[in-house]
């Protein structure tokens, strides 16, 4: 039934070029979209918690391979997703729930978007309700037999061009062999093509970024190599502009420095997270992501003879010791709650050799990385899920021979049957998720943040000055009085507002609360969403009507000569290196204070907090 239910999915597509809408009515997913986030969780339209449990099926962004030591090249390699030759896509879908899986990592790459030229005959010889199709017409189809089995697709930029990744090869970042417009324009194109079917719930903006040959990525230097500034930017835009539904993946930094001894080389993975996060224009839409496999580790590329170094592998850590370094570059995300950083971690690659020696490295790395992933509760996605049967390369859970018969996971003794298994059927949080108060942070380190969706189409409010301002929800709450940072946060309040003003003198000042300090004031039913700065000096304050009555009269927060936040520091360090001010979660930011007339003295001093009505 299952196969006829998906061979009838496949007669009623549209014609090619037009991407098929799946009938969602062949299968009962037990989850509802969109999904989005709540604290460290992705949860559905209902509220339930929604573990992505998924694998990655290969092939669209790349040659046909299993993992990044080997390569094996198939007819048509790197233009469609792997198996299509050997095995009904309705048999692979199904195969994929048997694993276990409920979403699918599916990559391709940006030239495949352009590729005009039909897959051969050969390449879809299993599926022939595919020929005559695009590259892009056939990922269209793979999209629409996975959502229409049930399964939730994340969209992934593999690789720039269509090869093999992931090496010094020209696909290192999102910018490598394309204009960064060029990634963006792309992503609003590939967001809206599947906007219309609501099981494709997710953007995993680009895949390993990491250095060139002559230079490195950077998390917030403000430069054309930002990852940070590049992701939050293609991330707002998807949003905005193509498909408010999505979930917005950015993975962490995989690579910087040269591999090898003696010169500074790193994974830095999310660690720069903790420090900038991302703050989109629609709360609940992050999810972070990390790559681990038993041949890399937290300083080594994973490269073999040229570019090695001595450093250990992850596979040369004990369990201890790998459980440590994986929270410490990666899980921390979802471990630390209420933070600025604070979203859902995606392990969105790990995998291991299926011929890997018993009483091996690479066996004993793949327990103890499962472990850490069920401890932590982690969502996932193996890599891969489809191999190239006759390549001698064993990493797929799944393989289709020439004569289409399969082996793998669900036909005979895999060593890793037991560990899947175990990472499948562990107990897991499940169930309604009750809303998490959100903190976000605000970073005009270079350039204007404005993450308000509403303000995104209104005039300058400032003009000249780099402006920052809240999410839609969210109010002002914290400031640092250099390096320009704000926090933001919807803690007992949604400030759901009518009205902006722009604030430049005391005209609404009520009492001397910062006495000798000129004081940009809120009027008194209003409070602060966001702020302008020229340079470190202060420029406006950004006023919203969203109080029904005044709060209390407040009290002066100073921050001029240190820290002065709540105990704890809830929301984490937003402005690391500089000192902050900070309202309580029951209070709201109605005024900023700053000593000087001119110039860099205009430096934020102090905030009035008031008490929410």
């Amino acid at each position: 039934m299952r196969l006829l239910l998906a061979q009838l999915l496949l007669a009623a597509l549209l014609l090619p070029g037009v991407p098929a809408t799946p009938a969602h009515a062949a299968a009962d997913p037990g989850w509802t979209a969109p999904l989005s986030t709540r604290g460290r969780y992705i949860v559905d339209a209902d509220g339930r918690r929604f573990k992505l449990r998924s694998g990655n099926w290969h092939g669209a962004s790349g040659t046909w391979s299993g993992s990044g030591d080997t390569h094996h090249a198939g007819e048509d390699s790197g233009r469609i997703p792997l198996g299509l030759d050997r095995a009904p896509l309705a048999a692979i879908v199904a195969d994929f729930r048997a694993l276990g899986l409920n979403s699918v990592r599916l990559p391709f790459s940006n030239e495949m978007l352009r590729d005009t030229v039909a897959v051969t005959d050969t390449a879809v010889a299993a599926n022939p309700q595919l020929r005559g199709l695009t590259p892009l017409q056939v990922y269209d189809r793979v999209v629409a037999a996975l959502t229409g089995a049930g399964l939730a697709v994340i969209l992934n930029n593999h690789t720039n061009t269509t090869r093999w990744c992931c090496a010094v090869d020209g696909n290192e970042r999102w910018n490598t062999s394309q204009t960064a417009q060029q990634w963006e324009d792309d992503w609003v194109f590939m967001a809206r093509r599947y906007r219309h079917d609501p099981r494709v719930v997710g953007a995993d903006l680009y895949n390993e970024v990491r250095r060139t040959v002559l230079d490195d990525p950077n998390w917030g230097w403000g430069n054309a190599h930002d990852w940070f500034a590049a992701s939050q930017r293609a991330g707002d835009r998807i949003l905005a502009e193509a498909n408010p539904n999505l979930l917005i993946i950015v993975e962490g930094i995989n690579w910087t420095g040269i591999p090898v001894d003696g010169f500074a080389h790193e994974r830095p993975t999310l660690r720069p997270a903790r420090t900038l996060s991302h703050t989109l224009v629609r709360s609940g839409k992050l999810v972070y992501s990390a790559h681990f496999y038993d041949y890399t580790g937290p300083n080594h590329s994973g490269a073999t003879g040229v570019g090695e170094t001595t450093d250990p592998r992850y596979r040369d850590l004990s369990a201890t010791e790998l459980a440590t370094v994986v929270t410490r570059d990666a899980l921390f995300v979802a471990a630390d709650a209420g933070q600025h950083f604070t979203a859902p971690v995606w392990i969105s690659e790990f995998g291991v050799d299926g011929d890997a020696a018993p009483g091996s490295k690479q066996r004993a790395w793949f327990e103890n990385f499962t472990d850490v992933l069920i401890r932590a509760d982690t969502d996932f996605a193996y890599w891969p899920v489809v191999g190239w049967a006759e390549s001698g390369n064993e990493w797929g859970l799944l393989f289709y021979d020439s004569a289409g018969r399969r082996s793998g996971l669900l036909d005979n003794g895999d060593w890793r049957s037991a560990a899947w298994q175990r990472l499948i059927t562990a107990q897991t949080r499940t169930g309604y998720v009750e809303p998490a108060p959100t903190r976000s942070m605000l970073s005009p380190d270079h350039a204007d943040f404005v993450a308000s969706l509403r303000l995104r189409a209104e005039p300058d409010w400032d003009r000249g000055a780099r402006k920052a301002a809240c999410p839609d929800g969210q109010r002002l709450i914290g400031l640092s009085r250099t390096g320009k940072r704000g926090l933001c946060t919807d803690t007992a309040l949604s400030a759901t507002w009518t009205a902006y003003q722009v604030v430049t003198d005391e005209r609404h000042v009520s009492r001397d609360w910062a006495s000798g300090y000129t004081k940009l004031q809120c009027p008194s039913t209003s409070l602060l969403i966001g702020y302008a700065l020229r340079g470190a000096a202060t420029s406006s304050a950004l006023c919203a009507t969203a109080l029904p009555t005044p709060g209390d009269p407040g009290r002066t927060v100073w921050f001029d000569r240190g820290d002065n936040r709540p105990a704890g520091n809830p929301g984490g360090d937003f402005a690391s290196g500089h000192y902050k001010g900070q309202c309580a979660d029951d209070e709201y930011a109605a005024g900023i204070a700053y000593t000087g007339r001119f110039g860099s003295s205009r430096t934020p001093d102090a905030l009035l907090c008031r008490r929410l009505p």
